[in-house]
């Protein structure tokens, strides 16, 4: 048996082909889609919905093409970005990604529409799509055709399958905002007090099941499940056990997660996410993340008067190390990383502190950077503890800024007291949406079947 997952990230598409007796990875495309568009407003963060769709069924064929029909296609993406579709199921609006910042737009009373629909709901930020839907709904910019609001890669699996009505799963629907977790629905009522038109939310499943089977271009009758988000394609895709397992993702942004088998009342920086029927995720979100550590290597090349492409990732650790070495890890900068704000408190920015003669060090402020990223997540990880009574007893890394810097993995042994397994799988969000779309078609009978396949590597280097 064989299983297609597809991740429709910010900046990528990935798409893999996974054998499910074995959980090997068969195959992968990795595709730039570069499709963000130009707008008139700059807090707007968009992207072209038809260079996705194109650039991805290029990606499915050149794989079915290789390997084969599959048995089930899994889908996850970026969460919490949103697109119109009209009557007939095709895109009429570009993607507004989880990073467009119209909800930090004055609306009245000195409140932005991200603060005027979290007074009412409860539950809104900048960049969830019913604040998006909002700003657009009160300024007259939502397209005339649009019926329905979807999500992308629920959007994909419509193209796939050549649906007309979209349908999203609660975790894809919760990272919206304005969503019930306990009751698994939409706050209708708030959202109709706030004066959100709801005529275009889709219908929200339950589970994860198939939307659809393929039809059209691609090899016809191959079932496609609705979207994982993508926080939870990861986790899914990572971890064998959810309930004792905490994840420490850093990527372009980072996120700490951990499975509870319960609804919770949550409180401060931390999300309550649906994850399966059965569990939920605690989660979180660093804005900035590893995009901290990426700034740092271009300051330094700046500095350095460096106008070559190569990078500075070598040096900065050697820098790094050296410091540690010679004056010990309690003399690195103190350093804040929330350089683009936090979802509670946009407006909110790093800082760094502790630099003295004796510690003006480059090093000391690359080893600062580091332990900033990871002390944002571990201070949540803390409140996860603190609200649940639980601590996790293994601690699993992914994202491309864990997997290539040797010294953030060794400083997050250090700082959550675990040693660190790393997947074998690089593609985490799609590897986890493929095991759970043979779950999802019946294929093998449950997801922890899959999981159990989940492989980590035996000696990271």
């Amino acid at each position: 048996m064989r299983a297609i997952g597809i991740d429709i990230g910010t900046t990528t598409i990935s798409i893999i082909m996974v054998d499910g007796e074995s959980g090997n990875l068969l195959g992968s495309k990795t595709i730039a889609h570069q499709s963000f568009l130009e707008s008139a407003e700059d807090f707007h963060k968009i992207q072209d919905t038809e260079k996705i769709w194109t650039l991805t069924k290029q990606g499915v064929f050149a794989l079915i093409g290789e390997f084969g029909v599959p048995d089930s296609i899994g889908m996850t993406g970026q969460m919490h970005g949103m697109l119109y579709v009209d009557a007939e199921g095709n895109a009429v609006s570009p993607l507004y990604t989880w990073q467009d910042g119209s909800g930090n737009e004055a609306l009245d009373e000195g409140l932005t529409y991200a603060e005027a629909l979290k007074k009412v709901t409860g539950s809104a930020a900048s960049g969830y799509g019913l604040t998006t839907h909002f700003y657009l709904q009160k300024n007259g910019k939502i397209p005339a055709k649009a019926a329905k609001m979807v999500t992308i890669s629920d959007y994909i699996a419509m193209k796939l399958c050549r649906l007309k009505t979209p349908v999203i799963a609660r975790d894809m629907a919760a990272s919206w905002g304005c969503f019930d977790l306990e009751k698994g629905e939409f706050c209708v009522q708030k959202l109709k007090e706030a004066g959100v038109d709801i005529s275009y939310l889709p219908e929200v499943l339950e589970g994860h099941g198939i939307v659809g089977k393929t039809a059209g271009e691609l090899p016809e009758g191959i079932p496609v499940a609705v979207s994982l988000g993508d926080n939870q394609a990861s986790i899914l895709g990572s971890v064998q056990d959810l309930e004792h397992t905490v994840l420490v993702n850093i990527g372009t942004g980072s996120q700490v997660s951990f499975g509870i088998d319960r609804y919770v009342a949550i409180q401060g920086s931390i999300e309550l996410r649906p994850c399966t029927e059965k569990l939920y995720i605690m989660a979180g979100s660093g804005l900035c993340g590893g995009r901290a550590y990426a700034m740092l290597e271009q300051f330094y090349r700046k500095a350095a008067g460096r106008d070559d492409m190569s990078a500075l990732y070598g040096v900065m650790e050697q820098q790094a190390r050296e410091f540690l070495d010679t004056y010990g890890k309690e003399n690195v900068w103190n350093v804040k990383t929330t350089f683009a704000g936090t979802r509670s408190n946009p407006g909110e920015r790093g800082s760094m502190t502790g630099i003295g003669i004796e510690n003006f060090h480059p090093g000391a402020m690359t080893v600062g950077v580091i332990q900033g990223i990871l002390g944002e997540l571990y201070g949540m990880y803390e409140e996860m503890c603190q609200m649940t009574g639980k601590q996790a007893v293994r601690l699993v890394g992914s994202g491309n800024g864990i997997r290539q810097n040797a010294l953030m993995r060794e400083l997050a042994e250090g700082m959550f007291g675990m040693k660190m397994q790393i997947p074998v799988c690089k593609e985490e969000a799609a590897y986890g949406a493929a095991l759970m779309s043979l779950a999802s078609a019946g294929v093998v009978e449950s997801m922890g079947e899959m999981q159990a396949k989940i492989m980590y590597v035996e000696e990271y280097k």
